[in-house]
């Protein structure tokens, strides 16, 4: 099995899906009142931003099938992985959360993760 460009774009994509849809549910999660009664559950339904992380989780869902039609649960799965290092730096620039070395040394390792998966696929 080769990984073709087309393949990565489509695995990148459906990671920063995830990601995105991610970040939205923080954010939907801070501008709605805490889930602790009927009217506060109903409050989230009328949340724009609930709707808008449920279609990207959906969307990324449709995606995932359509990539699994093509590439194998092993070599397609350690790609998910990209929302490990997309989510915390969206954290940060959208939401001041703190980052430090440590997740730069963990980013390291998932990025040669992928390269070592990548390049072992290519032969």
């Amino acid at each position: 099995m080769s990984l073709s460009i087309n393949h990565i774009i489509q695995l990148v994509c459906f990671a920063l899906l995830l990601s995105c849809g991610q970040m939205l549910f923080k954010y939907t999660a801070a501008s709605t009142p805490q889930l602790t009664s009927f009217s506060s559950f109903f409050a989230l339904f009328l949340n724009i931003w609930f709707w808008i992380s449920i279609f990207l989780y959906g969307s990324a869902t449709l995606l995932w099938i359509y990539i699994l039609q093509q590439i194998p649960l092993s070599i397609a799965y350690p790609f998910v992985a990209l929302g490990f290092i997309v989510v915390p730096l969206g954290s940060w620039a959208l939401f001041n959360e703190q980052i430090n070395l440590y997740y730069a040394a963990g980013v390291a390792f998932i990025i040669c993760g992928l390269v070592i998966i990548t390049t072992m696929v290519q032969k």
